[in-house]
């Protein structure tokens, strides 16, 4: 059994209000992930209504416009020990806003791999597994989704850890951009 075969209970439901939320009429923001055949090793999606319309790339730019330095820290831990097993360092996240991104910029150590007003799928791929984020908005709805596949023993290992700690962080920084205030 896959390490994370027990977090996709998580996924069904979320999957199954999706489709009611569709069904209803209200347009639900897109899910994408690395592979869609249930191949995936790690899945998490967390969800927000705003009172009013936000791009992707917005969601973005005001999540990572304060980094928690909590992360900095996780960042600093997470490349000092991976790069004792060949990964490359990713340095954490700048800050920088962005007005514009297309396929194959970078937005810190992501690669975009989609990008318009409602949708950034964001990727890194390394030795140990590969990683999908995707920011979706639907009018006032806001996803982010991530999925992993590992590749060996070290990525099983690291997302011990670091898959609980995800589920936080996201959600920490969805409550951080439901509290900002609203757009001027």
């Amino acid at each position: 059994m896959r390490p994370f075969a027990r977090l996709r209970g998580a996924d069904q439901s979320a999957i199954l209000a999706a489709r009611q939320m569709e069904g209803m009429g209200v347009e639900a923001p897109e899910r994408v992930t690395l592979d869609s055949s249930g191949r995936l090793d790690f899945y998490d999606r967390a969800e927000l209504t705003l009172p009013e319309p936000i791009s992707a790339l917005e969601v973005w730019n005001r999540i990572m416009a304060r980094p928690q330095p909590v992360m900095a820290l996780a960042f600093r831990i997470r490349d000092a020990i991976s790069a004792r097993f060949g990964v490359r360092r990713i340095g954490g996240f700048s800050g920088i806003p962005r007005t514009e991104v297309a396929v194959g910029d970078r937005l810190d150590f992501f690669l975009v791999e989609r990008a318009g007003p409602d949708l950034l799928v964001l990727t890194e791929r390394d030795r140990h597994l590969d990683v999908m984020t995707c920011i979706s908005t639907a009018g006032r709805q806001v996803a982010i989704t991530s999925s992993v596949i590992t590749h060996n023993l070290f990525g099983r290992l690291y997302m011990i850890p670091v898959g609980p700690a995800h589920r936080l962080i996201v959600r920490r920084m969805l409550r951080r951009l439901a509290a900002a205030p609203p757009r001027r």
